[in-house]
Order: C-alpha cells, then structure tokens, then sequence
C-alpha cells in the first residue's frame, strides 16, 4: 500500500480536494483519485471527505493507494525506441499516433500494452488501465517519456513531478514569425466555458490554475517557427494553449491550430531531466528530432 500525506498550506485553501491531489499526484487520474475518495481510501483530517470538499489552512490530507490488482490489460510485441532503462524505470521515445494508456475506444495498441510486454512487470500504482505511468503525453505528441516498473519508483517520479522538480523541454512548430527572440507565457489555465473538451487560457480572478511556459525562437522556417518550450507547470494542453493565446497557434493541431499540410500536432518532448528514484543521481534524456519535423525543415542538430 502506498501512502500520501498533505498539510494544506497558503495558497492552497479553498482548493477541491480532488482537485488538489489531481495537482500533487500527477500519475493518478481525475476519476481515479475520486473513486479512491468514494471507497474512504481518502481522509481530511482523519475522517472520509467527498470530492467536492473545499481544503482549508493548515488541514492535512492522507491518501492511502490500496494495494494494486492483478493489470488485465493484455500485453502486446509492440516495438519501443527505449532511451534508457534499469531495474526501476524505463523511458522511451514515444512516436506519434501512439496511445499513452487504455481508454474507451483505445484498449489496445497503446503504450501501456507495449511496456507489460517488454518489462513484464510494472507500478500497479496507477491502477489496471495506467500501470507505470508516471505522467503522459497526448495521442499525436512524440517523444520523451518515463514509466516506473516498481511503486518505489512511481512515488519518488511522482513527487518530483508534482514538486515542479522535473526539466521538461518541447519543441513546437507554429504558424507565424515570433516578433521576439524569447519570452514568458504566464497565464491560468482552466476548462474552456463553453467546449467542455477543451483548455483556454483565463483572465485574473477566474477559476483558472496557474500555469507558466518559457519560450525561445530556436529557427525561422518561412510563415513557420521552430519555439523550444521549456515546462514549469503542468496543465493540460499546456503548450498547445498558451501558443495559440500569444498568437502563434501549433501546426497540425486540430483543436488549437492549423491542421492543413502536417500530420499530426507538430510537438515533441525533446528533453527530460530527472532524480533517480532510488540513487539521486541526475539523469537526461534527449528524444531525436522527428522525421516529420525534419521534413518541415528544421535543423537536424539543435543546440
């Protein structure tokens, strides 16, 4: 059994509860920490507390992750590009086109599926349908990614994502020439009002949870751009929002940007820096240019 434990400090007050810990344990699911908290596997305060319950200063919340299940999910001979891989861990360079984890309409084929099948065994941490996974990467996003195979490593990659503690660096196509060489997008994040599927960017005083993107020009490619991304939060459609509230909307995009004459979403975890769970040692990972990026035209050496 895995356990967590929080004291509710400023800035965190009025906060849901599920919405708090979806914040701090980025490797369990929305719906996963919700049903945790149906089944009293959640306590505020030491005592079972509903989904909805608003978090107040100096309140501490527990979450205890019962002892994983036998994962149903059916490996499959799905060949992976690994990066690097231990004992503990493995990371890999995710392609494009490729589910990170079961989901409706995606049971199989999905990277969860490839890594049962090469490391037999991962982190029930996540549940049945998400074992190992640490953090994800959307459908068309390509490249870096680390999944635990043991708890000790799901909980201490965990919590350095939850920290802010993890270097994650992206490469972005996007429609336009920047005016500058280098900026700072700090705007909230939260549910678009009116496209529940969405994210967009919120004004202050809204619902909004904060969310920060360094940016910097890396190549001109004509009416295109080539902007590395460098991630100090971690919200949903991050990149994919910010870009298009500056002005500079992602290629390829469906939902944010300009789809017409690209692939898929034309962006790439490029770099990834972390703690080794169990020896601390500094570790960082580089995932080579994609083939479509270089079709696009951009350098094959970035520096």
């Amino acid at each position: 059994m895995s356990s967590f434990s929080f004291l509710i400090s400023t800035g965190q007050e009025a906060s849901r509860i599920d919405q708090f810990l979806a914040s701090q344990l980025p490797a369990l699911s929305r719906s996963r920490i919700q049903d945790l908290i149906k089944s009293g596997h959640v306590t505020l305060n030491g005592k079972p507390t509903k989904a909805n319950a608003r978090l107040r200063l100096g309140e501490t919340v527990a979450l205890e992750e019962p002892p994983a299940v036998a994962v149903e999910t059916r490996p499959e001979a799905i060949a992976l590009e690994v990066l690097f891989e231990d004992d503990d861990l493995i990371v890999i360079n995710k392609g494009p086109d490729m589910v990170v984890h079961p989901a409706a309409g995606n049971w199989e084929g999905t990277l969860v599926n490839a890594l049962l099948y090469h490391c037999g065994e991962l982190s029930g941490i996540g549940g049945e349908q998400r074992p190992g996974i640490v953090h994800r990467l959307d459908k068309d996003t390509s490249g870096c990614l680390v999944a635990a195979k043991n708890d000790l490593a799901h909980q201490g990659l965990s919590k350095q994502f939850a920290g802010r503690e993890v270097s994650k660096i992206y490469l972005a196509l996007v429609l336009g020439r920047l005016p500058k060489p280098n900026g700072i997008i700090d705007a909230p994040i939260a549910r678009h009002p009116v496209d529940r599927k969405k994210m967009a960017v919120v004004g202050p005083g809204g619902t909004g949870r904060s969310a920060r993107t360094d940016w910097r020009v890396l190549q001109a490619l004509g009416e295109a751009s080539l902007v590395e991304c460098t991630l100090h939060t971690g919200r949903t459609h991050q990149i994919r929002v910010h870009l298009k509230h500056l002005g500079y909307p992602l290629l390829g995009d469906p939902v944010y940007g300009r789809v017409a004459g690209y692939p898929r979403q034309m962006l790439h975890a490029w770099k990834l820096g972390f703690l080794h769970p169990r020896t601390g040692e500094r570790m960082s990972f580089e995932s080579p240019i994609p083939a479509d990026f270089l079709e696009a035209g951009v350098l094959p050496v970035l520096k």
